[in-house]
């Protein structure tokens, strides 16, 4: 059963920093891709940042410049790393991971930016 939990969420200050943690049941590397998605309360769930096997990133425009996606050492991790968070980043985070036998989400984890 492919498995995948993210941590690391919580509440943090304007400007500030988090780092976002999705471990995967296996390796990363059966998936052709994995990914950061968020969903606001009222909005569509929207792609923050994907990472393929060979290492290529495509980021969301208003997120390329003060997010960063990556893969542990471990081959089983994907962070993401947030940088100078604003309110509108409040959100709940998700992790993705497509295989041949379809997409798989974790159960997402809460960003709050807020004073």
């Amino acid at each position: 059963q492919v498995q995948l939990v993210e941590s690391g969420g919580g509440l943090v200050q304007p400007g500030g920093s988090l780092r976002l943690s999705c471990a995967v049941s296996g390796s990363i590397f059966s998936f052709y891709a994995m990914g950061w998605y968020r969903q606001a309360p009222g909005k569509q769930r929207e792609l923050v940042a994907r990472i393929t096997n060979d290492g290529s990133t495509v980021y969301a425009d208003s997120m390329k410049d003060r997010f960063t996606i990556s893969r542990g050492n471990a081959k089983n991790m994907v962070y993401l790393h947030m940088n100078s968070l604003k309110p509108e980043d409040t959100a709940v985070y998700y992790c993705n991971g497509v295989k041949t036998t379809g997409l798989y989400w974790g159960q997402g984890t809460q960003v709050t930016v807020s004073s």
